[in-house]
């Protein structure tokens, strides 16, 4: 009897560790799904409430010359960019390939194709770090990678 009340305490403690786990990683896809859904629409009010206070934002590309070099982006001008009126449709489909979980940190790691105007300008790989605030889980660093079709 001992041995079935164990084993019962360890299935109702997998469980709920695996749905805790489920709930994290549904919550950490819709807070990044929002952020691409602020960039297409351009709602900047939508991206900031993904992000963190102060989020870091590095592209991993090859500069004029053809040599890998990381280039960061200022998030204030980011958001002028994607907030600024333009005639100009911009799109990133992403795939969820890989997130990974610990309490308060995730990385989640996503190909994508960004599209503009229906056309595909580039691929890579985008690279999120998450945290869990608050009010909830919110993005603290992405980098990416770029590559030019």
């Amino acid at each position: 009897m001992k041995i079935f009340r164990l084993a019962l305490l360890c299935l109702m403690v997998i469980s709920s560790v695996s749905l805790d786990a489920q709930s994290d990683e549904k919550a950490i896809k819709a807070v990044i799904n929002q952020f691409f859904e602020g960039m297409e629409r351009g709602d900047t009010a939508l991206i900031r409430r993904t992000c963190t206070a102060e989020p870091v934002m590095q592209t991993f590309m090859a500069d004029r010359n053809g040599e890998m070099k990381i280039f960061t982006e200022d998030f204030g001008e980011f958001l002028s960019v994607v907030g600024a009126p333009s005639k100009d449709k911009y799109r990133e489909v992403i795939e969820f390939e890989a997130i990974h979980v610990e309490k308060s940190l995730a990385s989640v790691w996503t190909p994508y194709k960004f599209y503009i105007n229906g056309k595909v300008s580039h691929t890579g790989t985008n690279s999120f770090q998450l945290v869990k605030t608050a009010e909830g889980w919110r993005i603290q660093y992405i980098i990416d990678t770029r590559r030019r079709l």
